[in-house]
């Protein structure tokens, strides 16, 4: 069946979020009384929803302090955090060619929605989505498994011709539980082994080789 249904992830995937994200979280942990780590030590945090991150950085599973340690990520990053990003190299025009060649982009991020709508918007990547999906604010569909769930539900499409495109294992997880194809980006915070052990369909190594593979594995 042709795939011809791409979700993609947002952060590692379509641009480079670490800046915005990692000050976002030094940010709320100083607040709270906590010695932030070093930038470069907060990699794992990209992708994985914020209550997880902020489980493991606290060491603690007490609901209202890992709220409030969202709450406060989300203060400084509604206002700052967001635009401290940047869109890898070449992925609008590896957006806008499978645009061209009939595919169907929807955005598939563990991102807030209202967040993820205002990057695309940004850096004029919105005209390539047919529609971005993401969180709520409240916590729904933060999981990669519900979000993929909700997105073939809502946007009424068949899994063997759907494929999800990201750079952590949440993203092939999530893609695996819900019947989908997988692909899985290596340039962005996912380390090899962590999506290798998840066995996804495709590996790409730089966005373009969406391209490179198409006629062969992406779209047959």
């Amino acid at each position: 069946m042709r795939c011809a249904n791409l979700l993609f992830d947002l952060d590692g995937t379509l641009t480079d979020p670490k800046i915005g994200i990692s000050r976002c979280i030094q940010h709320a942990l100083s607040v709270l009384g906590y010695e932030p780590p070093d930038t470069d030590t907060l990699d794992w945090c990209i992708g994985p929803p914020l209550q997880y991150s902020f489980g493991r950085l606290l060491d603690s599973t007490d609901v209202d302090l890992l709220a409030q340690a969202v709450h406060l990520y989300r203060q400084r990053f509604a206002e700052i955090g967001l635009f401290e990003n940047r869109v890898y190299d070449g992925i609008p025009e590896v957006l806008a060619t499978l645009q061209q060649q009939g595919c169907r982009l929807f955005l598939a991020t563990s991102k807030p929605r209202i967040f993820a709508k205002q990057i695309l918007d940004h850096f004029q990547l919105a005209g390539y989505f047919v529609t971005a999906h993401g969180s709520e604010l409240n916590g729904q569909l933060t999981d990669k498994t519900s979000l993929v769930r909700h997105i073939l539900v809502i946007e009424g499409l068949q899994p063997d011709q759907t494929m999800i495109i990201g750079d952590r294992k949440f993203d092939i997880i999530g893609g695996k539980a819900n019947g989908v194809r997988t692909g899985a980006v290596t340039y962005g915070y996912g380390t090899r082994e962590e999506l290798e052990a998840e066995a996804p369909d495709l590996l790409f190594d730089s966005p373009d080789q969406l391209l490179r593979q198409r006629n062969d594995t992406l779209l047959t």
